[in-house]
């Protein structure tokens, strides 16, 4: 185990209790792991494990029953509404399976949001996720609205959008589960630079058993509880292990242009 000043994330007895009917339905009972700063991880369960219940309560998108969530020293399960929106827009850059974006809105615009809702003006904002866009590609995409875009250049506009603030931790949900698999081991291909380059915390929600084993941390959910902590040399699976691992999955959805 990491020293606190190590981890990016330390979950203490994590608790969360959902009433269902009459009765009590227990995701997880006083769970514990952490994440390294830096470190990329695949999360990883049969669907009903609490894998995305877990990303929201790490995402500050919910509150656990008990237990705390550390981000360095700072327990994120005390703050306030008000302090815990700030928090996300600020420390944590988020990736769904649904990319979210704002249809009426250009793929500029979709990445300049958090900028623009955090108080910048509009002036300092632009350029700033027009540096994202072109380090996910997509520059010259920048004046398309969502709608013309393909499912994985979405994708990308979902990716940029989530790292314009600068956050230490990147959250993805299933980023890849509606693309195809030449477009997900472009997706997950990015994820491995932008941690190279950046440092940035990445944590991977998945289904896909061949996109979690070219992750150097994957850990296992199994009733409420870490069933498995496996971990593997930190660059002998990336990126290009992950190209050749995705390839192995079937195509999904067609997204690439």
């Amino acid at each position: 185990m990491s020293s606190d000043d190590d981890a990016a994330i330390r979950v203490v007895n994590l608790t969360k209790t959902y009433r269902s009917g009459d009765a009590d339905l227990t995701v997880f009972s006083r769970l514990n792991f952490e994440v390294a700063r830096g470190e990329k991880l695949a999360l990883v369960g049969e669907s009903g494990a609490g894998k995305s219940t877990l990303m929201h309560l790490l995402g500050g998108l919910d509150r656990p029953t008990e237990g705390a969530i550390y981000f360095g020293q700072n327990d994120i399960c005390t703050l306030s509404a008000a302090d815990l929106a700030a928090f996300r827009n600020r420390e944590v850059g988020f990736v769904w399976q649904i990319q979210s974006l704002l249809a009426e809105f250009t793929a500029l615009e979709n990445v300049m949001m958090p900028l623009l809702i955090r108080g910048q003006a509009r002036e300092t904002a632009e350029p700033l996720a027009m540096a994202r866009l072109n380090e996910v590609g997509l520059r010259s995409r920048a004046s398309h609205r969502a709608g013309e875009l393909s499912g994985g250049e979405q994708q990308r506009v979902a990716l940029a959008r989530a790292l314009v603030g600068d956050p230490g931790i990147l959250l993805a949900d299933e980023p890849t589960g509606n693309l195809d698999s030449a477009t997900s081991a472009q997706i997950h291909e990015l994820f491995f630079g932008i941690n190279r380059q950046r440092g940035t915390t990445i944590v991977v929600v998945t289904h896909n058993p061949a996109l979690a084993a070219s992750m150097p941390r994957v850990v296992t959910l199994r009733d409420g509880r870490v069933e498995k902590d496996e971990r593997r040399d930190a660059d002998t699976r990336a990126p290009a292990a992950a190209a050749a691992a995705m390839a192995t999955v079937g195509p999904r959805v067609t997204s690439a242009r």
